[in-house]
């Protein structure tokens, strides 16, 4: 039986950054849940489906094995035994994977893959609604938030340093938008599971934030 960590919360919060380095620091496996979809996505566009087409998305979930390997300390992304991961970043990738998540086949599937991987293996997973939803049994569940104009002021310096041009003001309003949108959507929604540990990283530095849920974890 695997050692299951989940960390959820919003959109920005720094989620994926602080699961991979804890992973790293525990040795437990980081479960990319986006890298997930987008290994799904690139299924549904080898067989040439579009997104709106609901019945062929759903058909075409039977026939798609999406695993996480770890070759020297890097993730890779498998889909039906072809190493994908270089494939998965790129602008049409992205957008199947953000149309086709909201399908409840999609995500069924997902589920099965990832609790087969949470069973078998000492995994850590981030997402919206992992200790909710995804592994409501987890051996410890994190909620991991910051305040909006921290998000806003992480993401804005980061577009910065990547030579993008951004307006502050947007991207406090595009994780608002983001925000509403997660806690309120039908399937799964973005909320505190009622036994999470709530981290607030407004004040804390990376390091700060990955020594805390160490210490909570085995």
């Amino acid at each position: 039986m695997g050692y299951n960590v989940a960390i959820d919360g919003p959109a920005g919060a720094g989620k994926s950054t602080i699961a991979k380095l804890v992973a790293k620091e525990k040795g437990y496996i980081y479960v990319d849940t986006g890298a997930m979809y987008r290994g799904l996505a690139i299924h549904f566009i080898k067989k040439g489906i579009k997104a709106e087409d609901i019945k062929g998305i759903v058909e075409a979930c039977k026939d798609a094995e999406v695993s996480i390997v770890y070759e020297n300390d890097v993730q890779q992304i498998y889909l039906n035994g072809e190493n994908v991961t270089a494939m998965l970043r790129t602008e049409e990738v992205g957008n199947m994977a953000s149309k086709t998540s909201a399908i409840p086949a999609v995500r069924e599937k997902l589920l099965e893959l990832q609790r087969t991987l949470a069973r078998e293996k000492d995994v850590i997973m981030d997402g919206r609604d992992i200790g909710t939803n995804i592994l409501p049994n987890a051996d410890v569940k994190i909620y991991l938030t910051a305040s909006v104009e921290t998000r806003a002021t992480r993401r804005y310096k980061e577009l910065l340093e990547k030579g993008e041009n951004c307006v502050y003001e947007e991207i406090a309003q595009d994780i608002k938008e983001r925000d509403e949108r997660d806690m309120n959507r039908e399937i799964a929604p973005l909320k505190q599971a009622e036994d999470a540990i709530l981290v607030d990283s407004s004040e804390m530095t990376i390091d700060e934030v990955v020594k805390t849920i160490c210490n909570y974890c085995k």
